[in-house]
């Protein structure tokens, strides 16, 4: 007869397995991989399909109505697919919007719940018994899903801002700024690790530390100030990339473009300007929207020519007349932005601009939208054939059969170009290598290529 005991070991012994399906912006990436993280742990494992699941988490999205029918139709996939789902992220802030078309689905949270999140695994699949955290380590750097040379640094929580076709403070609160220590730390784990580019992220980058009153904390002995500027002075010392992302063009700003010069700090800054009128910044309620832009866009590149500026833009913004679409085209023509992103304005359930009078006819978004990529394609192939001929340092992202891409200073990953490298001389290049590559010719996006011989 077989011993129970022995019988309820074996079984609680065996590996648990957990699926992960992520979705939205590089802010929810990291909410996942610390979810990943916790999970193995805790000894559990990462199934690599739905049918080697046991139960399927799904971090969702709510930021547009796209990114919500992506997230529900997510939820279905899992659900039918395996059945056994748990829901978090900026949807499940809204739980009846998910269990009114998804009732299966075994636990809804909002977006940084991690712990909550856990114990809904918990109630599935209980930890193994058998797990000893000694043994059964997890890097030091944490659960990653970026490639090994580059990691998202989130340095702060929600947002202070209320603009009206913004619904993220609502679902990710009010601005959380962690401790300066604790962010440096962590940068200093990925490094160790190997990372070779720190993407610091947050919903407002310049606004880190208002909220605990620019606190000065310490790493290893060393007073570092919990600012924008602090930060980036301690993460500079790594002597890795450090890119800036969701910055807003507040005077302060002025501060990292030295460190920039002097390449300490990677020479971009992503800046979400959104619009160029002043009556549709206003009526967004953008903060620094009473700026001088161009003015200080050219005093950057005055003090450091090198400089990359991607942003994003909305047209078709309610009120937003053709005078106002005119005003936006005139400042992307000046202010030769290299990287550019435009949306056409949607509603989102719960937004102010919802209640906003002037609502543009959805063909004429079309139209604006179309003319706004025609002259920014012209800005951005002019600057990047301005880069023909030139050497530049490139971080390898991956090497194939025919070739090998990697980014530029001037390319953050997902969201902007690439350089494509020749493929004759590549068998010897590595993902997270930098390598010194000439610049041999350009497209509207991207460059192409020489490795330099060492």
């Amino acid at each position: 007869m077989p011993d129970d005991n022995h019988t309820s070991s074996s079984s609680d012994s065996k590996s648990k397995k957990v699926g992960f399906v992520s979705l939205g912006c590089p802010k929810a990436l990291v909410d996942s991989e610390r979810i990943l993280t916790q999970l193995r742990m805790e000894g559990y494992d990462i199934a690599a399909s739905y049918a080697d699941a046991e139960v399927v988490i799904v971090n969702t999205c709510g930021f547009i109505d796209s990114a919500k029918q992506e997230s529900l139709d997510s939820i279905g996939e899992a659900l039918q697919e395996n059945g056994k789902v748990i829901v978090t992220g900026c949807m499940g802030a809204d739980a009846k919007s998910i269990t009114g078309i998804h009732p299966g689905v075994l636990h809804v949270s909002g977006p940084q719940a991690y712990e909550e999140v856990v114990s809904a695994v918990h109630n599935v699949i209980p930890p193994r018994a058998d797990h000893d955290p000694f043994l059964d380590l997890v890097p030091p750097q944490g659960i990653k899903l970026t490639p090994r040379h580059y990691a998202y640094l989130k340095i702060s929580e929600g947002c202070n801002h209320r603009c009206t076709f913004c619904i993220i403070p609502s679902m990710r609160g009010k601005l959380v700024s962690r401790p300066v220590d604790q962010v440096v730390a962590e940068a200093e784990r990925l490094v160790n690790a190997g990372v070779k580019e720190l993407l610091v992220i947050s919903q407002d980058t310049s606004a880190y530390g208002v909220d605990i009153k620019y606190r000065t904390g310490f790493w290893q002995g060393r007073p570092v100030k919990a600012d924008m500027y602090g930060l980036c002075e301690a993460l500079a010392d790594f002597g890795v990339w450090v890119r800036l992302h969701y910055v807003y063009p507040y005077p302060h700003v002025d501060r990292i473009i030295p460190l920039m010069s002097e390449r300490r700090v990677l020479p971009y800054l992503d800046i979400p300007f959104q619009h160029a009128s002043p009556a549709v910044l206003k009526a967004m309620k953008r903060p620094a929207a009473a700026e001088n832009n161009l003015a200080r866009i050219k005093n950057w590149r005055d003090n450091c020519p090198e400089l990359t500026i991607r942003s994003t833009f909305i047209v078709g913004f309610p009120g937003e007349t053709d005078d106002d679409f005119e005003r936006l085209l005139d400042f992307l023509r000046e202010a030769e932005l290299d990287r550019v992103g435009c949306f056409q304005y949607s509603p989102v359930e719960g937004a102010r601009s919802n209640l906003l009078d002037g609502h543009v006819p959805d063909e004429v978004k079309q139209q604006r939208w179309e003319r706004f990529m025609q002259v920014q394609q012209e800005v951005s192939a002019n600057r990047l054939q301005a880069k023909v001929g030139r050497i530049l340092e490139v971080l390898v992202d991956e090497v194939t059969e025919t070739g090998a891409t990697g980014r530029s200073s001037a390319d953050a990953p997902e969201i902007d170009g690439l350089v494509y490298i020749d493929p004759a001389p590549t068998s010897d290049l590595r993902a997270g290598e930098l390598v010194k590559v000439k610049v041999t010719s350009a497209d509207e996006y991207d460059l192409f290529a020489s490795p330099l011989c060492p």
